[in-house]
């Protein structure tokens, strides 16, 4: 007979707990906010004791730094993979748009942990949140610059700008509940910005 108390789980390897506890928070932080998350909740959730969760993560704050880098590393890769996928700059902006569509559709709690938390003007999630989005804007940056005349400084202003039209636009759609098609969202926002960017003096 098992001593396992009842409504907790079973044992795992280190690697899956701590993905369980992760999506546990994820689901807390989502509901309640930082300020409003306890320990206690997320232990409930996922459905351990709090030594165990104690054991993956000293504290709140680390669980959500966690969970954040997490999310922002997923979301490069989309991004990364996107950009790569092609050497023809047009379809760059196009599949960069797609993928950022998609990232919100696949894991919606976890954009509005990235975005929408209400630890975001602490410092080190600020910092993190910044080294992303000028990762992100550089990325975008140094397509404008092939494509265009424009110099670096030109470009980066402009890759800031479609960088934050692909977060404010893929938020709205997630506020609408998908009542517009994913790949008619995200193509209304890419011919948005590729007409803008094309028609800057193209370089010789």
């Amino acid at each position: 007979m098992s001593n396992q108390p009842a409504g907790k789980s079973t044992r795992l390897p280190r690697e899956e707990r701590r993905r369980q506890l992760m999506r546990a928070a994820q689901e807390v932080f989502v509901s309640r906010g930082f300020h409003g998350a306890a320990m206690d909740e997320i232990a409930d959730t996922a459905q351990v004791s709090k030594p165990v969760l104690y054991q993956h993560f000293p504290g709140k704050r680390e669980l959500y730094l966690a969970l954040l880098d997490d999310h922002l590393g997923t979301l490069t890769q989309f991004l990364q993979t996107a950009l790569t996928s092609t050497t023809d700059n047009k379809l760059r902006v196009r599949e960069t748009m797609r993928a950022y569509f998609r990232f919100v559709a696949q894991d919606s709690q976890g954009h509005r942990l990235v975005f929408e938390s209400d630890l975001t003007s602490d410092d080190e999630v600020s910092s993190r949140i910044e080294a992303f989005n000028a990762r992100f804007a550089s990325d975008i940056a140094d397509v404008i610059a092939e494509d265009t005349k424009l110099s670096h400084l030109e470009a980066t202003l402009l890759g800031r700008a479609l960088a934050g039209m692909a977060q404010v636009s893929a938020r709205y759609w997630l506020e609408t509940d998908g009542d517009l098609d994913i790949d008619a969202a995200s193509e209304l926002v890419y011919r948005l910005a590729w007409r803008g960017i094309s028609r800057f003096p193209k370089e010789i």
